[in-house]
């Protein structure tokens, strides 16, 4: 049996895990609640915490002592989504799916076990919905994750189930195992998923999956405020999503 290779450095991650939970977060953080979520000691984390001050990864507030991330971590950001292939290709279909519905359009990308925004089309409406390039969501209680999950085989699913715990985000999150697998197959059957208020109440989501050749490109969904969804709206989104997703897919082929 090959022997597994064991990571240089684990300092390296525990720095990754703190970047990734003040990525998943929308206010700035104390040390304490970094050192809570990351499962660090306080004097660890405010260690690594200070290094990543000081190359620009994370800011301090001097004033609350709390953390955010820094300019020099989105900069890079930004540049590695710029050179993402699938926004330039998927954008003229994304902005006919935005024209048809006249609500919030995002796109976006697999990140380990994170779906990550890398493009977002406003709503034409008055009221729109809080998110930005560059945040993460989770897979199992978002449209654009179910979606992606929905391609995978069920081994690879049941991996994914056996290391992530369901946390119930709202009253409709999805969170036993046997649920989550009725509705992956309910996803297979329809080709689009839906986010019924599972990740944020007050939000419905239609989402479908950019796969071609057994190679997923990332997935896209129309955001709407629960109270402007009626069952006719809720036919249209869908027909338009499924010929969004007819139209970037030819263009991978």
């Amino acid at each position: 049996m090959e022997e597994k290779k064991q990571p240089y450095g684990t300092v390296l991650l525990k720095a990754d895990n703190i970047l990734k939970y003040l990525s998943s977060v929308d206010k700035p953080q104390s040390l304490q609640q970094i050192a809570k979520e990351t499962e660090l000691t306080s004097s660890t984390a405010l260690k690594i915490l200070d290094t990543l001050q000081l190359i620009g990864y994370v800011q301090k507030d001097e004033e609350t002592k709390k953390f955010r991330l820094g300019m020099a971590i989105i900069k890079y950001a930004n540049r590695a989504l710029n050179q993402n292939e699938i926004k330039d290709i998927a954008q003229p279909y994304l902005e006919k799916l935005r024209g048809q519905t006249t609500e919030t359009v995002h796109l976006g990308i697999l990140e380990r076990y994170s779906i990550v925004y890398i493009t977002k089309l406003e709503s034409f409406n008055p009221v729109s919905l809080y998110s930005r390039v560059g945040k993460a969501i989770p897979l199992y209680c978002s449209a654009m994750g179910k979606s992606i999950l929905a391609d995978q085989p069920d081994h690879l699913i049941e991996e994914y189930l056996n290391n992530h715990t369901l946390e119930k985000k709202t009253q409709n999150t999805i969170t036993t195992k046997e649920d989550f697998m009725k509705e992956i197959n309910e996803i297979r059957k329809r080709g689009y998923s839906f986010d019924n208020e599972e990740h944020e109440a007050d939000i419905f989501c239609v989402g479908a999956s950019i796969t071609v050749d057994g190679k997923n490109h990332g997935a896209f969904s129309v955001s709407v405020p629960k109270y402007r969804i009626t069952d006719e709206f809720i036919d249209q989104i869908i027909k338009n999503v499924l010929a969004c997703k007819q139209g970037i897919e030819s263009e991978l082929l």
